[in-house]
């Protein structure tokens, strides 16, 4: 059974004429294309994170109490208060 299986899958594969050569030429294209824009997307969401990263890190070091208090002093002081 199995040979007639075999037998019967060769055939239609043989019967199959090979896929042209343009199209495949064409989706490699697109492929190497698809490729680069994701590269391209990769690199902004890094980028991106990295400046929200930069900015969430600043935040903590001004809102550290010893800094807050700096800044609340040299405000008051601004102010005349």
């Amino acid at each position: 059974m199995l040979d007639r299986i075999l037998g019967i899958t060769r055939r239609r594969t043989s019967a199959e004429p090979p896929p042209p050569i343009e199209p495949i030429e064409a989706l490699e294209r697109r492929v190497r294309h698809l490729e680069t824009m994701i590269e391209g997307l990769q690199d902004a969401v890094h980028r991106e994170i990295t400046r929200t990263n930069d900015q969430i890190d600043q935040l903590r070091r001004r809102t550290e109490p010893g800094e807050l208090s700096r800044a609340l002093s040299e405000d008051a002081r601004h102010r005349g208060l």
